[in-house]
């Protein structure tokens, strides 16, 4: 009986080598679809941003208009007379900043305030929720010159419909009051404002709303909370993604609006509705100082910036200690 040993196996000598693994490609198309959007941020933000800082170390007035290249580098002086809060520009501007920070408060407050009590009202169905909707977004979708160049009609002292109702109808004053000039101007300009923005407070509000569950509303109100311990106990907390996102929106918008008090007023706005974006354009186009204006715009963007990084980094913070 013989046996069979099986050769072992032996890796033949001549064996082609395995061949390279390929790499992977990385996916380029994302990048190419980003540099639209970053050449037109460039073209639109950027630029514009550096150029702002590049005039504000220029003397750059209405000799220079024809050739700005040619205005003289004045280094930090621009700055100096605008923060220099002991002269007459550095005081107009300070008073200017006072008035718009009161402003901005009222209106973001007033607006979330408005919007919030209506998205309530708003949340369970019944008849008619659709048209209120509608109604209540109105101002939103109105052009804002449309809007503002109706209620400086509405504002005038002898044909405005506001006067008209409180002398004429109401007989709640005496004389007609000036709304557009005075005292009054300031709260004028707050009404308009706080109708044009409460629409889109309500519109976020009412869709962060839409998200909460209903059954925590049912357990709040199965344990016997009220309308109130539910609203603070359950709405508010589930609504705190939303408003850090809608106050930081609100602020921004109102402290920089400058359509709605140059449409309202026109060119002169009243020294107690003299908002910083007015001042800022007035400085630069009605004193043909734009070296000066650009300092200015220069030093409201850094004071955004810092508030509302202090803001991110606080709501951030509480957040994550909750």
């Amino acid at each position: 009986m013989t046996t069979t040993v099986s050769a072992p196996d032996v890796a033949p000598s001549d064996a082609e080598p395995s061949p390279p693994r390929k790499r992977r490609r990385r996916p380029s198309l994302p990048y190419l679809l980003l540099v639209p959007a970053i050449v037109l941020e460039l073209a639109v933000h950027v630029l514009p941003m550096l150029t702002g800082v590049w005039m504000s170390l220029r003397e750059l007035t209405q000799f220079q208009i024809r050739d700005w290249s040619s205005a003289p580098f004045v280094g930090l002086d621009n700055y100096r007379v605008t923060l220099d809060f002991n002269s007459a520009i550095g005081k107009e501007l300070l008073h200017s900043f006072w008035v718009t920070i009161a402003y901005t408060v009222l209106v973001v407050g007033l607006a979330w305030v408005i919007g919030l009590a209506a998205a309530v009202v708003l949340q369970r169905p019944f008849r008619g929720r659709a048209l209120l909707r509608t109604l209540f977004l109105t101002p939103y979708a109105l052009p804002v010159y449309t809007a503002v160049i109706t209620w400086s009609f509405l504002l005038q002292r002898d044909t405005g419909a506001l006067n008209h109702v409180l002398v004429d109808q109401l007989g709640l004053v005496d004389d007609r009051p000036f709304w557009l000039i005075g005292g009054n101007s300031f709260w004028s300009l707050v009404l308009v404002s706080v109708w044009r923005c409460w629409p889109f407070a309500f519109l976020c509000l009412m869709a962060g709303l839409q998200s909460v569950p209903q059954d925590l509303y049912e357990a709040a109100y199965m344990d016997g909370a009220g309308f109130w311990r539910r609203l603070r106990a359950v709405t508010l907390p589930m609504l705190r993604p939303v408003n850090q996102v809608l106050l930081l929106v609100l602020f921004l918008w109102t402290f920089n609006d400058f359509n709605t008090p140059y449409v309202l007023f026109g060119k002169g706005a009243p020294d107690e509705a003299d908002l910083i974006s007015i001042h800022i354009y007035e400085s630069s186009f009605v004193t043909w100082n734009f070296g000066l204006g650009s300092a200015m715009s220069v030093a409201l963007l850094l004071f955004l910036s810092v508030v509302s990084g202090l803001y991110l980094f606080l709501t951030r913070k509480a957040r994550s200690d909750a």
